[in-house]
């Protein structure tokens, strides 16, 4: 999974923007363990406070925020214990929350190595750079493909406004860094930092950047309390188009609270109060919150109901492609308006894909084909298409796209009910020279037809299947006990259709 899917689907799950540090700083430690720390801040025991003191604040914080930022330098200024307190920290974080380890790193030389321990040993998900030494620094983090950067381009600091805006405030350094550093890396790797206790700079950013995440700093100004007119005009300045792509940092003072769960918890219905009012003045596509918690939370759960709420699965008769009725449809073409589902989507997809070996994609048009096109922008791959039908005119070619016999293709479709779409589009593909060993739809409707698939030669892999989509959305109180029996007997039904073939 990709930093910005896993960002996504823990601000959906925990309904926040927001983001805490986790700083074992002994300047905001809480007075139950200041005191036994100001005891032994001179022996080892010291660092066991600390580590105290960092669970507490993720075991109390974890469902209210969606990202943690551990400051490198508070954990290497203990020495080697707090590299060992990093480690026991980036562990006891719930694998679901998005790690992004604040390093402002600025040393070429030694960026190899950091980027291998950040994200190979500490598995962290995202770093924060400095940009003066170019694209050459962030390339050797930008190599880990499902890894974040955040290049900082703007600074709060008073003292570095007047080289921020050098040579004029018309004509600011800064944005030049805002301009310059989107040609380094993708919208969905690089994300930017801004230091904004005014909200003016963040807007300028996010006119020039309107595609990328922003991690916003430096806007609680000195002060333990957000007013809502300021924390209005933030979202107002840094939300992209969709109403997303904006992270906002917890105040530090919180670790010294003797209720964070309480504090964060104001922070995120008081932002999402905002943004229920921001949606009503202009409905663009805000990001989607789930309503619910389920007890046994599927691998896929957010997503399935995402699908449902956008309408994408519907109850009644419906007459399918291969002439069955069955008691649902299901249309993803939905999903291409609504930019947060089509994301996590394509995430999916490529959780799969990524494990296949292959030289290009082909998409199964028509209703693949955006879905394709998505995953090979997404896994830097060729993309190449069978088409539905040969044009009587021009080159009158059956697959599009520049390809080479003898290379694999993945075979990338949206439903598996028969596999007939599947099976020829895999053909054509064939016909032209190319090799086909694996198809990946999104929805399995089980049946037999990953047999039918294989004794034709072919791999069917699968993101979702009916079984999954029908317990999750029960579960969560979607459909009915009927739509939900409706849906078990058609499972049925399928199976024994399957075994009598």
């Amino acid at each position: 999974m990709t930093f910005l899917a896993k960002l996504n689907g823990a601000m959906a799950r925990n309904q926040s923007l927001w983001c805490l540090g986790l700083d074992p700083n002994p300047e905001v430690m809480p007075e139950a363990y200041r005191r036994p720390y100001d005891r032994d801040r001179h022996h080892l025991h010291a660092v066991e406070i600390l580590w105290d003191w960092m669970q507490y604040i993720i075991d109390s914080t974890a469902d209210r925020v969606c990202a943690y930022k551990p400051t490198l330098g508070f954990y290497t200024a203990l020495g080697a214990p707090g590299l060992d307190l990093l480690a026991k920290t980036l562990a006891a974080i719930p694998a679901d929350i998005p790690v992004i380890l604040d390093a402002k790193h600025q040393d070429l030389s030694s960026s190899t190595v950091l980027a291998q321990t950040a994200f190979g040993q500490w598995q962290v998900d995202a770093i924060t750079l400095s940009p003066y030494l170019g694209q050459d620094l962030a390339a050797r983090f930008l190599m880990y493909l499902d890894r974040g950067v955040f290049i900082s381009c703007y600074s709060a600091n008073t003292t570095a406004l007047p080289l921020q805006n050098y040579p004029h405030p018309g004509n600011p350094l800064y944005l030049e860094l805002v301009q310059q550093c989107q040609t380094w890396g993708s919208w969905e790797q690089l994300a930017l930092e801004v230091g904004s206790a005014q909200p003016a700079a963040l807007a300028q950013v996010r006119t020039l950047a309107p595609e990328r995440l922003i991690l916003a700093r430096s806007i609680w100004a000195g002060t333990t309390d957000l007013p809502v007119v300021r924390l209005g005009d933030l979202l107002q300045a840094g939300l992209d188009a969709q109403g997303g792509n904006l992270l906002l940092p917890v105040n530090q003072d919180v670790l010294a609270t003797a209720d964070p769960q309480a504090f964060i918890g104001d922070l995120r219905d008081q932002t999402q109060d905002l943004l229920d009012r921001r949606q009503q003045a202009s409905p663009h596509c805000t990001p989607w919150m789930p309503n619910v918690c389920t007890l046994t939370p599927q691998p896929h759960g957010d997503l399935i109901l995402q699908l449902f709420d956008l309408g994408c699965i519907a109850f009644g008769d419906y007459v399918q492609a291969s002439g069955q009725v069955f008691p649902y449809y299901i249309d993803l073409r939905r999903i291409i308006s609504n930019p947060q589902t089509f994301d996590a989507v394509i995430d999916a997809y490529g959780d799969v894909v990524r494990q296949l070996v292959f030289d290009r994609i082909a998409g199964i048009p028509y209703g693949a084909l955006p879905t394709a096109s998505g995953l090979a922008l997404k896994l830097n791959r060729p993309l190449i298409f069978p088409r539905k039908e040969v044009k009587a005119y021009g080159a009158r070619r059956l697959v599009e796209g520049n390809y080479e016999p003898g290379e694999t293709a993945v075979v990338v479709d949206d439903i598996l009910i028969t596999g007939k779409s599947a099976v020829e589009g895999a053909q054509k593909l064939q016909s032209c020279g190319l090799l086909v060993r694996d198809i990946v739809v999104f929805i399995d409707h089980g049946g037999g037809a990953r047999e039918r698939l294989a004794a034709q030669g072919y791999t069917a892999w699968g993101v979702l299947t009916i079984t999954e989509i029908n317990h999750t959305l029960y579960e969560t109180g979607r459909i009915t006990e009927m739509q939900f029996e409706a849906l078990c007997s058609q499972e049925s039904d399928q199976e024994v259709g399957r075994q009598s073939a």
